[in-house]
């Protein structure tokens, strides 16, 4: 009982902690894992605006997303204009809401162990647009 207790209340948290931010995620309309993306952060607690491009390099150049860390979708923060690249998990876009001074972060490419292409595992590390890991989820 007393784990299902704190299950509930951690999950609960992070819902909290997102407190319904507001992310705009730029996406190809044909790309299914783009959707699973979209749907694993608004499951956390965000409202997304999902807005299909048919130019995502050009998203990508004028939201300054470094060309190696790139993946198929990019979501911008409205709040703070911080920039989330690829399949970022929510808790790390939670840790980048909460740091302000960092630009963006990236789950570079397309990881098999990422929300909306397979199960997180513990070993996704997440770097911010200078290269340095984030966070490991």
């Amino acid at each position: 009982m007393k784990k299902l207790l704190f299950s509930l209340l951690v999950a609960a948290s992070s819902v909290v902690y997102a407190g319904g931010e507001a992310i705009t995620v730029y996406k190809d309309a044909n790309c299914g894992c783009c959707e699973g993306w979209v749907e694993h952060l608004r499951e956390s607690g965000y409202k997304v605006n999902a807005i299909n491009s048919e130019d995502m390099s050009a998203v990508k150049k004028r939201l300054g997303v470094p060309e190696k860390l790139a993946s198929c979708h990019t979501g911008v923060a409205e709040a703070s204009g911080q920039v989330i690249e690829g399949h970022v998990p929510a808790a790390a876009v939670a840790k980048l809401i909460a740091q302000p001074k960092v630009k963006g972060v990236s789950a570079p490419g397309m990881p098999l162990n990422a929300p909306g292409m397979g199960k997180l595992d513990g070993t996704l590390v997440t770097v911010d647009f200078s290269g340095k890991a984030f966070s490991k989820d």
